[in-house]
């Protein structure tokens, strides 16, 4: 393959299963040119999508940036360093500062090649990026100091350096998650920030058509899939487990002014979840009629149908209704009440949300390859759902690179068109 020496590249650090890339590619039609990531797992998954780039599997400080380019100019470096050294999510454990100092690379870059726009993401906590003690934990009295040294030495090199929190949903992805993100440039151009495109449904924006409502979590549930019984599982729920369906079943369901109603059925739905850092709610829940919650590396979201049945005043007579007795001391608990007419929860079911689901609720395209590598080889749905937890929201770096380089990108017509042939 002969190399145009006067086109500028596009390089991916950190590519994992293809995120940045994928958003990239909707922003400009073109695979990005080179990706590196250390996992070969994530480089298999990212070669079944982006055949074109050149890949590197080798850890991103063993990657020459002047041999990699071979001559070219960068005109965007992408670095989505790890992020849960500086997470809320890794709680009181200690930290690892070789993975705390791996946006270093980003420096590298800049000052090997020069990109002429680079862009970085990470955990809003990045900014408190500072020494550890020796004992491995943050160091309260320094907290931000190696943030500011690492923009400072941007800054020193001739970038124009600036962050901010963007949520995926306000930029078309059904989940509400937030990440920082830098923007730094040396070609004497304004940083643009994306503005959104979305917004709350209730908003002056969306109710004034400025915006596109908010996408929610029942656009991606596959509502195909059946849900099982949670009485009738050849190994029972756990008791906690049990509880927490129930209470999600009173707080989304019963008590709620506005149920989420699946179309044509007699179905009321909600999202159940299996962690706390997003949602510190007892419940540990969430509505369909919002975006989807952070999507994390192992499946925490469970999607709850409570089956109804008109009632007349008395019970329905099916045995499955009784288990619903013995959770819970409320006589009527199974009564619900929607558009003034009365029905009785006559069972529950729940089944957590399948690798398909949650990388649509990430915004991913429906085509992209999840379930194999470029071989052809299987992943388990473990590993796939690690590296959409992992992964960045496609819109944000659509939007992002839409703002900023718009001589690389072609309209959103366009590359559907081009993707659907």
């Amino acid at each position: 393959m002969q190399l145009d020496l006067f086109r500028e590249i596009i390089v991916d650090n950190f590519a994992g299963g293809g995120g940045a890339s994928t958003g990239i590619e909707m922003a400009t039609g073109l695979s990005v040119d080179i990706a590196i990531n250390h996992d070969p797992a994530a480089i298999a998954m990212h070669k079944a999508n982006h055949p074109d780039t050149e890949h590197y599997c080798e850890s991103v400080w063993d990657v020459d940036p002047v041999k990699a380019v071979k001559g070219r100019k960068v005109g965007l470096a992408w670095f989505s360093p790890d992020c849960k050294h500086f997470s809320k999510a890794k709680g009181g454990k200690p930290v690892e500062k070789t993975i705390r100092g791996l946006a270093w690379i980003a420096v590298k870059w800049a000052i090997a090649v020069r990109p002429r726009v680079i862009m970085l993401e990470n955990v809003e906590e990045f900014k408190t990026w500072g020494p550890l003690t020796e004992e491995g934990y943050p160091d309260d009295f320094l907290r931000g100091k190696t943030f500011q040294s690492f923009v400072k030495s941007l800054e020193a090199l001739g970038y124009e350096v600036e962050f901010k929190e963007l949520r995926a949903c306000d930029f078309g992805a059904p989940t509400i998650r937030k990440r920082l993100f830098m923007i730094a440039r040396c070609d004497g151009r304004k940083i643009e920030w994306p503005k959104p495109t979305h917004g709350d449904p209730n908003s002056l924006g969306v109710q004034t058509g400025k915006l596109k409502a908010w996408r929610v979590a029942s656009e991606v549930i596959d509502w195909e899939i059946g849900t099982p019984s949670i009485f009738q599982r050849k190994k029972p729920l756990a008791p906690n487990t049990m509880k927490r369906i129930i209470r999600g079943v009173q707080k989304f369901i019963i008590d709620s002014d506005k149920p989420f109603m699946v179309q044509g059925k007699s179905i009321a739905s909600f999202l159940t979840q299996y962690y706390t850092e997003t949602n510190p709610d007892e419940v540990r829940g969430q509505s369909l009629h919002t975006p989807i919650y952070t999507i994390p590396t192992a499946n925490r979201f469970g999607l709850v149908n409570a089956f109804l049945v008109a009632y007349y005043g008395a019970s329905v007579g099916q045995s499955v209704t009784e288990p619903l007795h013995t959770i819970t001391t409320r006589d009527r608990f199974g009564l619900v009440t929607i558009n003034g007419r009365d029905y009785q929860i006559a069972d529950i079911g729940m089944r957590m949300l399948q690798p398909h689901e949650l990388y649509a609720a990430q915004g991913f395209p429906t085509e992209y390859v999840i379930d194999r590598d470029y071989k052809g080889r299987a992943y388990p749905k473990t590993q796939q759902v690690a590296r959409c937890g992992n992964s960045v929201p496609p819109p944000f770096a659509e939007s992002l690179v839409r703002a900023n380089l718009p001589e690389f990108c072609v309209s959103e017509t366009r590359y559907k068109r081009a993707v659907a042939n």
